[in-house]
């Protein structure tokens, strides 16, 4: 349906209506009701038709301006849906145009679309106007042509890649174009494309919807795509081509532009739906890692107010997924990778270690590990050398009996944890014990309750990293690590040495006794969940404000951290943990009792952060004793300056005497200080003792002090007059 003259039967405010005034050869005329080609008048109409049908838009009805659409599942449904949107119309006599108006049809045109209840369809004449279009000859053909492409961009899968040679044609300042090959190749292709354009389908409340993503060098695409009857149907096709600096993104960059565009161009998707990327590579890594670049984190917080999950792709099962796929290629390394594989056997129930893989492309780690007991003592050593060859030595003494094989697994163990503390991923391990190589390997059983604790330990602790290998190799080519650990088990107590030795006090297999004093809730217990696992809260509210937080954070070594604008991660704090920050800043060993909002700011760049870090600054200042006896009280009333006139130089005085101090030359340990008020002249004396003299010091023509019974004179200015009065906290003299 469409409305007669919809901004005429609008009026105008009669203050307005000299606004809208015009001259013709008959006089000066203005508008009584809203004309068209003002300004805001398509904003004003529609929000004039959302008011009136607020109770059917949505449900029964759709208006946009003065286009409505009443819409039924059933044909007796019709009848009163329309009489619920004429008893509208008429209370505000509002006024159809009954040539533009169809009632009971499946299918209709609507905002330039065929809608049925199979779903959108492209305009047949906008189809139609591209399949007659002939080859294009001019510049202004080909701009034509983008153009019809343009409007019906949403049915076409890779639009962009599809008309990239019709824009190369246009580059440059020729009037003349040159329609190479490629265009007639990518002409004949888009003809037959659009003569079987896809039906679009329109997805319901509570469908899950899934994103297909692809790249290409000059171009990223998705296609948004809803589930039925066991069969994936189109909802909406994404094409953009990229400019400038877009160009030289890495590939996986680009996949995440890929996203970052649809979930802008789909936004009332996205925000309505559950959304699952569907992908076999990294992105939701990429767009977590600690190392992400500044665009990547500004991408992941702007996809935070989404609800994203990333999922691996499996089997298509619909032909338009199959041909938005069809020329898709994964991001690839520029490098060829070279993979070292060396048998792994099933592993235990207990603990399933990693694969025994090395990518020889990425940072490799190399462990030596020896163990060594004797008469002297317990003790390990290992050498882990990073992969830019830098060689750190590591030695450990046990304050415990252990056996050899006990202490080589001591070894395996700080190596592999010393490797987890480096942000090790790939590690290959050297040790020259047959026992605990094969047992890791698994090609020996632990029987020993000993040897399976150990064999446990070492497998929990190879679980985490991305790929491990354990080889054996003779002594003599371990004999770095073997030397450390014959050090550290022969050393006695208070001998000096070079290298750092640590003391382990009881075997790793014995697990530490830990007590809760309280495990309360926190801030950080959502957000790590989700960072983690994946699990949101059951409260959809909750859930949307924890997604969209997240962006802003996250894990690093099981601890959370927050992105900085403009300063490093900051080290997430319960608040228990930071009042003790707050105390240790604010009155610890290097406290200065700043005030709340210095105090916030430094433990910020402290590189900690907790959500009521600046209210929770401002509580403990307010309640420290030392701050409100000794801080300044602005609000206290003015009083009346108290001040020391000197009407000229050398006529006032102020004396006093400082010390005692660190003893100097001819035994002195004390100064008199003297100071004129007027010019702030300074003169000092030093003197051996503090004891009063039988005559006060004077200053008559010559400044003279005390110095044990003796008057010596210290300077040899000479004065109009002597001094009037000469103010000290000791002692008064008048002339």
């Amino acid at each position: 349906m469409d409305a007669y003259s919809c901004y005429n039967q609008i009026f105008m405010h009669p203050e307005d209506q000299a606004h809208t005034s015009f001259i013709t050869d008959r006089g000066l005329y203005c508008y009584k009701v809203m004309p068209f080609g003002l300004k805001n008048v398509g904003a004003t109409y529609q929000r004039l038709v959302n008011h009136l049908f607020t109770p059917l838009i949505g449900n029964t009805m759709e208006v946009y301006v003065d286009d409505m659409l009443v819409k039924s599942r059933t044909a007796d449904q019709h009848i009163p849906n329309l009489s619920a949107m004429f008893t509208i119309l008429k209370q505000y006599k509002m006024r159809l145009n009954p040539t533009k108006c169809t009632f009971g049809v499946a299918s209709g045109k609507f905002l330039g679309f065929m809608i049925s209840q199979r779903g959108i369809e492209a305009n047949p004449e906008k189809i139609q106007a591209i399949l007659d279009m002939t080859i294009p000859k001019t510049v202004k053909d080909i701009q034509s042509l983008t153009g019809r492409v343009a409007a019906l961009t949403r049915f076409i899968s890779k639009a962009t890649d599809r008309c990239a040679p019709f824009f190369k044609a246009l580059k440059g300042t020729k009037r003349n174009i040159t329609w190479t090959a490629e265009c007639e190749t990518a002409f004949s292709e888009l003809k037959e494309y659009m003569g079987r354009a896809p039906l679009l389908s329109t997805p319901e409340h509570g469908d899950i919807l899934v994103v297909y993503l692809s790249v290409s060098a000059s171009a990223v695409s998705s296609v948004l795509i809803r589930s039925k009857d066991n069969a994936e149907h189109p909802v909406h096709y994404v094409s953009k081509a990229l400019q400038d600096a877009e160009v030289r993104y890495p590939d996986i960059e680009k996949l995440a532009f890929a996203l970052v565009v649809s979930a802008r161009r789909l936004r009332p998707y996205f925000q309505a739906h559950t959304i699952h990327v569907l992908t076999n590579q990294p992105l939701r890594y990429v767009l977590q890692k600690p190392e992400t670049s500044g665009r990547l984190v500004k991408w992941a917080i702007e996809l935070g107010e989404f609800d994203i999950h990333y999922k691996p792709r499996p089997a298509m099962r619909g032909q338009a997924v199959a041909d938005f796929l069809s020329e898709f290629t994964e991001p690839q390394a520029s490098a060829t990778t070279h993979l070292i594989t060396e048998p792994n056997p099933s592993p235990s129930q207990d603990q399933t270690p990693t694969e025994n893989t090395l990518d020889l492309t990425q940072p490799l780690w190399t462990l030596f590990v020896d163990g060594s007991s004797n008469a002297q003592g317990c003790g390990a050593g290992l050498v882990l050398v990073s992969p830019d060859k830098v060689t750190l030595e590591y030695a450990l003494r046990f304050n415990f009996q252990a056996s050899n094989n006990e202490a080589e697994y001591e070894a395996l163990l700080a190596g592999l944890r010393l490797a987890k503390e480096m942000d090790a991923r790939q590690i290959q391990i050297f040790s020259d014990s047959q026992l605990v190589v094969h047992q890791v390997n698994q090609d020996f059983t632990a029987k020993d309750a000993s040897m399976t604790a150990y064999l446990q330990h070492a497998r929990h602790l190879l679980a985490t990293f991305h790929a491990h290998s354990i080889r054996q190799v003779p002594r003599s080519e371990n004999s770095h690590a073997d030397a450390l650990a014959r050090l550290a088990s022969a050393l006695e107590q208070g001998t000096g040495r070079h290298i750092h030795i640590e003391f382990l006090a009881q075997p790793s297999t014995q697990a530490p006794l830990i007590c809760t004093i309280d495990h309360s809730p926190t801030w950080m217990d959502p957000i790590l969940q989700f960072l983690q696992n994946q699990t949101l809260p059951a409260n959809p509210a909750e859930a949307r404000r924890v997604r969209h937080r997240s962006a802003r954070y996250l894990v690093i070594n099981g601890s959370l951290y927050k992105r900085g604008f403009s300063l490093p991660y900051l080290r997430c704090l319960t608040p228990e943990e930071g009042h003790y920050v707050l105390r240790e800043i604010h009155e610890g060993i290097c406290g200065n009792h700043s005030g709340a909002r210095s105090l916030a700011h430094k433990a910020i760049r402290q590189g900690y952060f907790w959500p009521s870090l600046h209210t929770d600054a401002q509580a403990f200042t307010q309640k420290c004793d030392k701050c409100q006896r000794f801080a300044k009280l602005p609000q206290l009333p003015a009083e009346p300056l108290t001040a020391m006139v000197s009407p000229w130089p050398f006529a006032q005085w102020g004396l006093d005497l400082i010390g005692p101090m660190p003893e100097g030359k001819g035994q002195v340990k004390y100064a008199v200080v003297a100071v004129d008020y007027f010019t702030k002249c300074g003169k000092t004396l030093y003197v051996a003792s503090a004891s009063p003299t039988p005559s006060s010091p004077t200053m008559a023509g010559n400044l003279t002090m005390p110095n044990s019974n003796n008057f010596v004179p210290t300077s040899r200015f000479v004065y109009a007059s002597p001094p009037q009065p000469i103010l000290s906290p000791m002692a008064r003299s008048k002339p």
